[in-house]
């Protein structure tokens, strides 16, 4: 055993260090205030510590991104056919952005080569398409939509969070966000005022929905055309 693995906190692991980082970046939903200091300071660790784990910070990122992404979780019960698999697909993929909102900007930055990575996210979401019935193909373009739509309305909605029925604080949120709209000059906004209950609505879960379902009653047309049974 070497002197540097000798005087290392033996409570302080990789898992650890990476539960630590995804609760800081989660809670800012900002990557930029996760630091190297600051996380060694919640862990009551030296900063030089850390580097006897990680090298340096985009080696904690990759590691975050390879944690939360090989963790995605698809319900063990089978799907009816190609609809019922998309929207399970969906619905993983943006609970999974929901419980760390941190992932949207790993997504949006950084690169995986991660098999745990790639397994999570991507051999079982591209398995369970095509178990669905959906060639391989199409397979992978459908969820190549998903993964863009999801990010974009999860990105749009985290800062938002009137658009969240479970939010502790959306209907006192959503309350203020519509008043704000409502106090504007109607000389100036005449559709923002008249429509401010639609408006107030763009980053609520139900719009997702909606936008999700006109994508896969637009995917099953296709596929009926191309002689698949939906």
């Amino acid at each position: 055993m070497s002197r540097g693995q000798r005087g290392r906190d033996r409570s302080l692991t990789r898992d650890r260090i990476i539960d630590v980082a995804l609760r800081i970046a989660d809670n800012e939903a900002d990557l930029d205030r996760l630091t190297v200091r600051r996380l060694a300071g919640e862990l009551n660790a030296g900063t030089m510590t850390l580097y006897g784990y990680f090298r340096n910070k985009d080696e904690i990122l990759d590691a975050m991104g390879d944690r939360v992404l090989g963790g995605m979780y698809l319900p063990d019960e089978p799907d009816a056919g190609p609809a019922e698999a998309l929207h399970t697909v969906a619905h993983a993929f943006f609970r999974m952005m929901r419980e760390h909102p941190s992932v949207v900007r790993l997504l949006t930055t950084r690169i995986t080569d991660s098999r745990r990575a790639l397994g999570g996210a991507m051999e079982a979401v591209l398995q369970r398409l095509v178990d669905a019935g959906i060639p391989g193909p199409l397979a992978v373009r459908c969820y190549g939509f998903l993964i863009t739509y999801t990010i974009g309305f999860a990105g749009y909605q985290v800062p938002r969070r009137w658009g969240r029925e479970d939010a502790a604080d959306g209907a006192e949120a959503r309350s203020r966000r519509r008043h704000f709209y409502h106090g504007l000059p109607t000389e100036d906004f005449p559709q923002v005022v008249s429509l401010v209950d639609e408006i107030v609505e763009l980053p609520s879960d139900e719009q997702f929905e909606s936008g999700l379902a006109a994508y896969v009653d637009g995917m099953l047309h296709m596929l009926t055309r191309a002689g698949v049974e939906v």
